[in-house]
């Protein structure tokens, strides 16, 4: 009798443990395709450098309240930019990854800058809104595409 409990139990506890590990990994996938991408000292050169991408990405520390103050607006720009294939929306933590902030001369939070096939392009000042830096990163891509297109264009 006692038996048949203690095994109850234990079936009951290793079915909660075994839903957590699957609602964890759920969590986990979620966070791996989403829109924003977290760069870090390991691979941040590699991701910008992509051929014919443009990133997009915001630099801070999680202690900085004029980053707090963005609050969702760097997730609400990676959904919306989703479907734009030449163009990844990414972030970096100073705090962590000093290393890259440093080599990208990153000396205020939050810092916005765009890089092309590896390149640093321009920095954003602009209004923080959606549209406003939707704008800014297809236009500024746009030029940086054709750019590197007439360079090529030139090397021939």
């Amino acid at each position: 009798m006692m038996w048949n409990r203690f095994r109850t139990l234990s079936v009951s506890v290793l079915l909660l443990f075994l839903s957590s590990i699957v609602i964890l990994s759920s969590i986990n996938n979620l966070s791996a395709n989403a829109e924003v991408i977290t760069l870090t000292t390991e691979t941040f050169s590699d991701k910008v450098q992509e051929k014919d991408t443009a990133w997009f990405v915001k630099f801070c520390v999680p202690w900085c309240k004029h980053c707090k103050n963005l609050g969702t607006l760097w997730e609400d720009l990676g959904k919306e930019m989703e479907g734009e294939d030449e163009v990844e929306i990414g972030e970096v933590d100073c705090a962590t990854n000093k290393p890259v902030c440093s080599k990208v001369d990153i000396h205020s939070y939050p810092t916005f800058k765009l890089f092309y096939n590896g390149e640093e392009v321009t920095k954003y000042q602009g209004v923080r809104d959606i549209e406003s830096l939707k704008t800014f990163v297809l236009e500024e891509t746009e030029k940086a595409a054709t750019k590197a297109q007439l360079d090529n264009d030139g090397e021939l």
